[in-house]
């Protein structure tokens, strides 16, 4: 397992893999980067503890860095943390991933008149990936203003990252009942559920288990510092392996915004004994399949 980012490349060779697969990566217009790092410096209300950003790099720097690591596909998550930004954000992320090869065209949304619309034109520009934080954004996923939006998402198959657990820190509108409600209205929703839903693991399992198109991604989860707060079940680790190997299990890592290096990540899931067929699942092959990546 990898004790350090140098090590990444031969942890994914090791495997046998043509790289890593990383669905849980942010790229952020450089004003708003700089307005999050500052909450994180200041272990802001939703942040709830010191959380040093390792990564605090320019965008070159940071892609190049995903690069030297064998990070041959990746996400650029931004979301909206009030009304109004979310057309903007997806201008900038489209932009992004247009200049940057490996990166998956990403875009968000936000329960707000127009949504809609705003949705559809990413979508037509050729977004493969959304991103939503019902934390951050202070908003239920049942909003009836994004009733319409969920229902093109569900159509077009296109998957959705949502941060919709409780961890770091919990809100009324997080949890996995708010997320089941979503679900119940929406069953052909392709959703991806950060963090594993932490603190939430057995009740996201489940939504996982349930829906055909609900995945888990593991960011931050099985690293020391994620640990200290909301531990996996060690009694779920069979479930975990088995969604794994059917695909619904996914890397990520909340690169550049970790306290950390990006190995402990690898080397947190290589550590739970699952097996090499689960890490090259996880590290590579269900985000190829869902994105349809060339090996």
């Amino acid at each position: 397992m990898p004790d350090a980012d140098d090590e990444v490349p031969a942890f994914w060779r090791g495997l046998g893999l043509p790289g890593l697969a990383d669905v849980h990566v942010h790229f952020l217009p450089p004003r708003l980067l700089r307005r999050v790092w500052a909450y994180f410096d200041a272990a802001g209300p939703l942040v709830g503890t010191e959380w040093p950003i390792r990564y605090r790099w320019s965008d070159a720097e940071r892609v190049a860095h995903l690069r030297r690591l064998g990070v041959r596909a990746f996400s650029a998550l931004a979301y909206p943390h009030r009304p109004g930004m979310a057309a903007d954000l997806n201008r900038w992320t489209l932009d992004f991933a247009r200049a940057t090869p490996g990166c998956l065209p990403s875009a968000t949304f936000y329960p707000e008149p127009g949504a809609a619309g705003y949705v559809a034109e990413a979508l037509d520009a050729g977004a493969r990936v959304f991103k939503v934080h019902v934390q951050v954004g202070g908003f239920t996923p049942t909003d009836p203003a994004l009733d319409a939006v969920w229902g093109l998402l569900a159509d077009a198959g296109t998957p959705v990252v949502v941060h919709a657990g409780h961890a770091p820190v919990g809100t009324a509108y997080t949890g996995p009942d708010p997320f089941a409600d979503l679900l119940a209205r929406h069953p052909g929703l392709t959703a991806v559920v950060a963090h594993l839903g932490a603190p939430d693991y057995r009740a996201f399992l489940d939504l996982a288990a349930t829906y055909e198109r609900v995945r888990l991604d593991t960011t931050m989860a099985f690293t020391s510092f994620f640990d200290r707060f909301v531990p996996f079940p060690a009694d779920e680790l069979p479930r975990l392996r088995e969604l794994g190997l059917a695909g619904k299990v996914l890397l990520g890592s909340d690169f550049p915004n970790i306290p950390y290096p990006y190995a402990e990540q690898l080397a947190g899931l290589a550590r739970l004994g699952l097996g090499d067929d689960w890490l090259r699942a996880v590290c590579w092959g269900n985000a190829a399949a869902l994105f349809d990546l060339e090996g």
